[in-house]
């Protein structure tokens, strides 16, 4: 394993409290493989059967929903150090609702869940990786609620309300960086980018924030 990946391994919540040499242990057990992706290559597609959860080692991973329509909505934006995948490869025969597509390029290490749920007699930081697993998805399922939480207002001011709200909540600052651009945006909200642009330009001429690309700085207290 590269000495650079390695370290930074050790510091993911997925291996939280795994010492290097733990980490190198588990790689002998769980056969861990890598990958590289190159920009809006699909890493894996909506109605595979997957076995392995996915560790962002760089880049960063887009989780798309497309309907029978081929209407196409963004769950999310998976930065370094994060895992996708985990929910559908810990219920077998489970088959992928959604596409994990590499939104610029990114080297990802694979592993095999199976194998998580095998005894093994040297790997004593093996239940260790099983909490970690299980306190990363409570997150995920966390995330998905927010979302839900940003899409149920009737307007768009609504939806940029209590998204922008969010943020400001997790940067602790009303000027704020989105990891979304404006396609991106539109479909995280689910709503129309023209009609996203069109808002955004309304609530500048009211007063209510800047922006500059992904850069936006909220003029109002959000509560």
């Amino acid at each position: 394993m590269d000495r650079i990946f390695l370290s930074f391994i050790a510091q993911t919540t997925l291996f939280q409290g795994c010492s290097e040499k733990d980490i190198l242990n588990l790689e002998k057990h769980f056969n861990f493989r890598t990958a590289e992706y190159k920009k809006e290559d699909m890493i894996l597609c909506a109605g595979s059967i997957v076995t392995d959860i996915g560790l962002i080692l760089s880049g960063s991973v887009r989780i798309e929903y497309t309907d029978l329509w081929g209407n196409k909505s963004i769950l999310g934006i998976t930065p370094a150090g994060s895992v996708f995948a985990e929910s559908y490869a810990c219920i077998p025969n489970e088959p992928m609702m959604v596409d994990a597509m590499a939104n610029e390029k990114c080297d990802i290490l694979f592993i095999s869940v199976p194998r998580l749920f095998m005894p093994c007699p040297v790997c004593e930081s093996q239940n260790r990786l099983i909490q970690n697993l299980v306190v990363i998805s409570a997150g995920k399922n966390m995330q998905l609620s927010r979302r839900s939480m940003h899409t149920s207002p009737k307007t768009i001011r609504g939806r940029l309300f209590s998204y922008f709200s969010q943020m400001v909540s997790e940067q602790k600052n009303n000027k704020i960086i989105l990891p979304f651009d404006r396609q991106q945006l539109a479909d995280y909200l689910n709503i129309d980018r023209s009609a996203l642009s069109k808002e955004l330009g309304k609530m500048k001429k009211d007063g209510l924030i800047e922006y500059h690309k992904n850069f936006f700085e909220i003029k109002i207290d959000i509560k």
